[in-house]
């Protein structure tokens, strides 16, 4: 029969017989959970129960007096008295009284473990029997097996010992295996969820000793760790390693990760340290950048599928005597022909490119920079007809030249940085000069992008005497070339150089420029950067407020942090200034880079804002966040914007949406064709606004960016750490609302969408296929734009049209030549027209894989295969597979990443064809081409 009451045993509880009243806890012990309401009001006195030192069983009162504050929801007093129960708390009960008690345990011990971690006064003290539950907790933990959860409470609670212990542990009596996916979950806790830089630090240390010290440590594992700490000491350690063990085509593949991966200052330190020692010649060859550089430019100009018909119309579409219809085309034509050194549509459209004026001049010849991105061989004689000393006489061309050199050496500018340092030097006494001030400009831009992350001072110290001789335009360019040459270190003399100087100019133009480079000084600084976040927030000086959004931006860029999102989200929304609410939103998007699929929800309410600004925010930051992944809400919520009553919210909107969409098809996305037909119809409308069309074609370059064949990936797949260049790049990129030339900012974040092996050996390409185990036309290019001719409409109508619907089709065009607002639609060719671009694609379909069924990617049994250094678009990586059995074997397990992968050839001895790079083309079969020089096509005079 069970208990109604409680009160005769509370009664009990007020007798003078000790027996009396531990009978009576005993029997309230039983029956709490149902009565613990009426034993409630009786609290006090079990309580006085457990003060009082001379009863025996004060303990039990405790575990009363907990149970009874668990049903109240009174955690903290229900933990309290749990733990003065001591053994009357049984942890092993199956309860959900335990279980909460034990939680909440855990979670006060972790909270004050945190306190005392990141406090630098006075500790607080951890209550002992608060640390039994934790450290008891644990030990079941790793006695039931499970690892993961002790060692997720253990970082939690900053408890390094506990981590190293486990892991240690595990490395003695587990597999390798079973304590390699121990160390890499650890890994990625440390890189993604630690919020504390110094604590994150220590991990990575840690797990670089234990891995170091294990029979066969997992070189590849070990090197994401030197990327994430970027320490050269490390590096250094670990390549000596990989020579004793003569491992050189696993030193070759880390070499190219790190290529692809590390700061330019660690590659220089590590360059040079190595080549002191007299290291292998083709390892300082690849951490030279120059083959990583050397492959993709081949990549890029065997594979171009550059839609030139496109590139055309827009041309003739936008009226070339505008700037900024010129720097639109510009643009977009160096963002078609990104990397593919393919310079042939300005060759081509000389008399084209000489009614640029002024700044558009600096910007179309900037673009030979984007054109010829990576191709460290010849850059500067690419760039020499139009370099200060060259017969140029444009002061934009010679400052365009310098600040296309820069993007041509973007990160990798050992061979430039002195050149154009001298010409830093020798112009900063010269100021005020307008010639001089224009070459300057691009001069700091370029030396800002060939110094970027190396943390040089000598050119840090050149820029800054530039930026002191306080002139608008090259002061705002020497801002953000400090900014980008010190990025990422938070060095504390250039933030204080920087801020202290934004506050006293007068130049609105420079305090932008300083604002901007403090944010990319503080790269991934996340809760270092908070002190000089909060003190550009305050700033009275809205520049400086805006400067602040890009450094939350940039210093919490992919960490999801909940703190940075709301501070942002209360700028969106309360901000005085619209530049600011602007930047705020964009914000957003470089937060939640590996959150992508929340931010549509986060930000659909702001993109419906009454400010036109916070619209277009919203635009980039779904760009930015969701770039190249074809995410359909992202474009659910774009779709509209397109449409916005303001035109630079359409700018946003087009150019997001081509963020998102590149290396996207059809069948991919169904949104692809829909989405160019809008860029068309909108660079071809003469009623479009200017911004609206300059978005549009800019779009367009985007779109078939690298001659199709670049995506964006802000992420590094084989590091798991943000890709730098990509971020910075998209972050410079976003600042073209004011300043056009930083628009070209963008080719930085460009990555090939390419699989390229090449031989340990030789470092050659071979020749070679591997698998994929889907269908060929799946990941195939869009179709190209076509006019809508006759004698196009002829090739269609062969077989299907009558004579009839001829004379239609050219009535119809007469009709449309008599009426000028009718907007050229654009033609795209039909499946009949497409012809595969390989042998492999025409392989015909299987029975269940017919063009008119609904399609699904999915994977298949029946691969078709890919030629090596051919294109693989993202999607398509996790259906690539290399078999055993072939020649050709990857030194790593391939795990869906691109880019460089060495291999090891099991027949080194039998002759192989190898695919030429474009170095080894000039090196071998010719002479270089005499560049051409606009000279001889223009005088130099009029331009």
């Amino acid at each position: 029969m069970s208990v109604v009451t409680a009160a005769p045993l509370l009664a009990l509880l007020n007798e003078n017989d000790n027996v009396a009243k531990s009978y009576a806890l005993e029997a309230i012990n039983e029956v709490v959970d149902q009565l613990w309401s009426e034993i409630s009001n009786e609290i006090t006195q079990i309580e006085a129960l457990y003060d009082d030192n001379s009863f025996q069983d004060r303990k039990l009162a405790a575990l009363v007096a907990s149970k009874v504050y668990y049903n109240l929801g009174e955690y903290e007093s229900a933990v309290k008295f749990a733990l003065a129960a001591d053994n009357y708390f049984n942890l092993d009960e199956k309860s959900q009284f335990v279980e909460t008690i034990v939680s909440q345990s855990i979670d006060m011990y972790i909270k004050s473990s945190a306190k005392n971690y990141e406090s630098s006064g006075s500790e607080v003290k951890i209550d002992p029997q608060l640390s039994s539950v934790f450290e008891r907790m644990l030990e079941k933990c790793v006695e039931c097996g499970d690892f993961k959860l002790a060692l997720g409470i253990a970082l939690e609670s900053y408890r390094l010992d506990v981590v190293e212990r486990i892991l240690k542990a595990r490395v003695e009596q587990d597999s390798d295996a079973n304590a390699l996916k121990l160390i890499t979950y650890v890994l990625t806790a440390a890189s993604t969820t630690v919020t504390s830089t110094p604590f994150r630090t220590s991990i990575l240390h840690s797990l670089f000793n234990i891995l170091m010290s294990t029979k066969s440590p997992e070189y590849f594992t070990v090197s994401k760790i030197i990327v994430n700490l970027n320490d050269l000491n490390l590096a250094l350690g670990l390549f000596k390693k990989l020579a004793q063990e003569e491992a050189a085509e696993i030193s070759y593949q880390i070499a190219y990760d790190l290529v692809s991966s590390a700061t330019q200052g660690l590659l220089e330190g590590l360059h040079s340290s190595l080549a002191a020692e007299g290291a292998d010649e083709k390892l300082l060859d690849i951490l030279s950048g120059i083959p990583t550089c050397d492959y993709n430019n081949t990549f890029l100009f065997r594979n171009k599928n550059i839609d030139m018909g496109l590139l055309n119309k827009s041309k003739s579409s936008m009226d070339g005597k505008f700037s900024l219809f010129h720097t639109a085309v510009s643009v977009a034509n160096g963002f078609m022909h990104a990397g593919t050194t393919d310079d042939s549509f300005i060759r081509s459209n000389l008399p084209w490119l000489g009614k640029a004026q002024n700044w558009a001049k600096f910007t179309a010849t900037a673009s030979l920079g984007v054109i010829h991105k990576g191709n460290l061989s010849d850059g500067k004689k690419i760039m020499e007809p139009y370099l200060p000393g060259s017969r140029a006489a444009s002061r934009y061309i010679k400052g365009g030249s310098l600040y296309g050199l820069g993007l041509i050496y973007a990160g990798y500018g050992r061979e430039i940085i002195d050149y154009m340092k001298s010409h830093v030097i020798e112009n900063s006494s010269s100021v005020g000069d307008e010639d001089v001030d224009v070459l300057l400009h691009g001069a700091s831009l370029g030396i800002g992008l060939a110094g970027m992350g190396s943390a040089n001072s000598e050119l840090y110290e050149a820029l800054k005497e530039v930026l002191y001789n306080d002139s608008a335009n090259s002061g705002e360019a020497s801002a953000l070339g400090m900014g980008l040459i010190m990025l990422g270190s938070g060095d504390e003399n250039a933030v204080q150089d920087m801020f202290t100087y934004a506050q006293e100019t007068q130049h609105g133009n420079i305090t932008r420029g300083l604002a901007v480079g403090l944010a990319v000084i503080n790269y991934g600084r996340k809760e270092l950067a908070d002190s000089l976040i909060e003190k550009m927030l305050l700033h009275e000086n809205a520049l400086l407020r805006y400067g602040g959004a890009y450094t939350i931006a940039l210093a919490y860029a992919g960490t999801g942090d909940n703190k940075a999102i709301k501070k942002l989200l209360h700028i969106a929304v309360s901000d005085s200034d619209d530049d600011v609410r602007r930047a705020a939103v964009i914000a957003l998007g470089f937060v939640l880079i590996r959150d992508y699929t929340t931010v549509p929800r986060i930000v659909e309410l702001l993109a419906e804002s009454h400010n036109a600004h916070v619209r277009c925010g919203t635009a980039f930051a779904l760009g930015i966040s969701c770039v190249g992944r074809g995410l359909q809400a992202a474009v659910d919520v774009l779709m509209p914007l397109t449409k916005d009553p303001v035109d630079f919210v359409r700018q946003a909107a087009m150019i997001a949406l081509s963020l998102i969409l590149m290396q996207q098809t059809e069948k991919t996305n169904s949104k692809v064709k829909d989405i160019n037909d809008l860029f068309l119809n909108v660079v071809s409308n003469k009623h479009q606004e200017g911004l609206a069309k300059f978005g549009a074609c800019v779009a367009q370059g985007i779109m078939n960016a690298g001659g199709r064949n670049v995506t964006i990936q802000l992420e590094n797949v084989d590091m798991g750490t943000l890709d730098t260049k990509a971020v910075i790049g998209l972050a410079m990129f976003s600042q073209f609302w004011y300043w056009f030339p930083l628009a070209h900012f963008l080719s930085l974040s460009f990555t090939p969408t390419s699989i390229i092996a090449v031989r340990g050996q030789d470092l050659s390409i071979p020749a070679f296929k591997f698998n994929c185990h889907t269908r060929p036309d799946v990941f195939e290019y869009p179709p190209m734009y076509e006019e809508n001719t006759d004698k196009n409409v002829e090739k269609v109508a062969t077989a299907v049209l009558s004579t009839t619907a001829k004379a239609k089709a050219r009535a119809k065009k007469t009709k449309k030549d008599g009426k000028d607002t009718v907007e050229e639609k654009p033609r795209r060719e039909s499946k009949s027209e497409l012809k595969p671009e390989t042998k492999e694609e025409e392989k015909k379909l299987e029975p269940d894989q017919k063009d008119d069924a609904p399609f699904k990617i999915k994977y298949t049994n029946k691969p078709y295969q890919i030629e090596n250094a051919s294109r693989v678009v993202p999607q398509q990586l996790k259906y690539i597979a290399f078999s055993k059995e072939d020649r050709f074997v990857p030194v790593r397990k391939f795990k869906g990443s691109n880019g460089v992968i060495v291999v090891f050839d099991k027949t080194p001895d039998e002759p192989a064809e190898l695919i030429k790079t474009t170095k080894q083309k000039k090196d071998v079969d010719a002479p270089l081409p005499t560049p051409f020089k606009v000279e001889d096509e223009l005088e130099f005079s009029k331009l």
